[in-house]
């Protein structure tokens, strides 16, 4: 069998094996409040996230053409019919997104599955042509989306707390708490469904990239087969669930009543929902998280645990370097091989 063919075929596998670790890995994070306040109970939290994430999936291909064409041009990756530069520099790419996501899981710690996987195609580009091989303009509107979209999402979510305070200010704290928790529902499925919008994207992107890189597509159109298998894996991996980070995002950044939790699951998913419609990939991680710190601030800053927010902010900055180093070195690694 081609040479070429083989890691094309490697890199759909590793594509599906990272949206359906980014299942288990991200979606804790869109049912961590829903989960913590007991609106639903854990494992009902898993399957309902994991069907709402595969609608989302496939609704949308705005974001996985992003991912393929605005990190680095897939059709500079395609030299010509017997060349594996572009397909080991994917395969590089999805290696280190996977290790470095499994580590941050292992640690339960919310780290971003974009983050990885940007900083990681990068990087195994670099490693393999060069800065010039960046597709500058492209790359660093993600890199906006990434670095504004959490500081959005944390005004969106004091915004949101303090109009739930005004709103429901007279009314009994038991009623209330009651009827949010059956709104909560409803909030933890839009939030599923707006994960499965714009994470599940990046993989699709990816496999795209990569059979354009191969030569097997001459255009960057999502194909459906590719949106479904992406859909699938996500679903299956959110379905596993992924309890340390629930623990970490639900409890230990802020005690979480199902008000909070309402408001944290609203302003998270428009923020993530307003950049799957303009076409960019952002952090779900990092977008949660900033909502319910911005909820805690609204409701009351000292009680935001900022020394657990803080931890969680370095590792949103390191990732990117982290997994660009990372993917450069498999890219050496792997070259020696193929």
């Amino acid at each position: 069998m081609d040479i070429i063919l083989i890691i094309t075929i490697l890199i759909v596998i590793c594509a599906l094996a990272f949206d359906f670790i980014n299942g288990f890995h991200d979606t804790a994070n869109s049912i961590a409040t829903s989960v913590s306040t007991r609106a639903l109970p854990p494992r009902k939290a898993v399957m309902l996230a994991a069907v709402m994430n595969f609608l989302g999936a496939i609704s949308f291909v705005g974001v996985a053409k992003a991912i393929a064409s605005d990190i680095v041009d897939p059709f500079s990756l395609y030299i010509g019919p017997d060349d594996t530069t572009g397909s080991v520099v994917i395969l590089a790419a999805l290696i280190s997104a996977i290790t470095w996501n499994l580590l941050t899981w292992y640690f339960g710690i919310p780290s971003s599955s974009s983050h990885t996987l940007i900083g990681s195609i990068a990087g195994a580009a670099i490693a393999a042509a060069g800065f010039n091989i960046l597709n500058y303009e492209g790359f660093l509107n993600i890199l906006k989306a990434l670095i504004f979209s959490p500081f959005l999402a944390f005004g969106v979510g004091f915004l949101m707390m303090s109009l739930f305070k005004i709103l429901f200010k007279n009314l009994n704290l038991y009623k209330t708490n009651k009827g949010f928790r059956t709104f909560q529902i409803f909030t933890a499925s839009l939030q599923a469904f707006t994960h499965g919008t714009n994470d599940a994207q990046k993989a699709m992107g990816i496999i795209t990239m990569a059979l354009i890189a191969a030569g097997i597509q001459s255009d960057d159109e999502v194909q459906t087969w590719v949106r479904v298998a992406c859909a699938l894996a996500m679903g299956l991996g959110t379905s596993i669930g992924g309890y340390k980070i629930i623990k970490t995002v639900g409890t230990k950044i802020m005690k979480i009543r199902p008000v909070n939790g309402a408001a944290a699951d609203l302003a998270s998913a428009t923020v993530i929902f307003g950049a799957t419609l303009i076409h960019l990939p952002v952090s779900t991680t990092h977008v949660i998280s900033s909502s319910i710190m911005g909820v805690g601030s609204a409701q009351r800053v000292k009680g935001v645990k900022w020394g657990v927010a803080r931890k969680i902010v370095l590792t949103w900055i390191i990732t990117m370097p982290i997994s660009a180093v990372i993917a450069a070195l498999i890219y050496f690694i792997l070259d020696m091989f193929f």
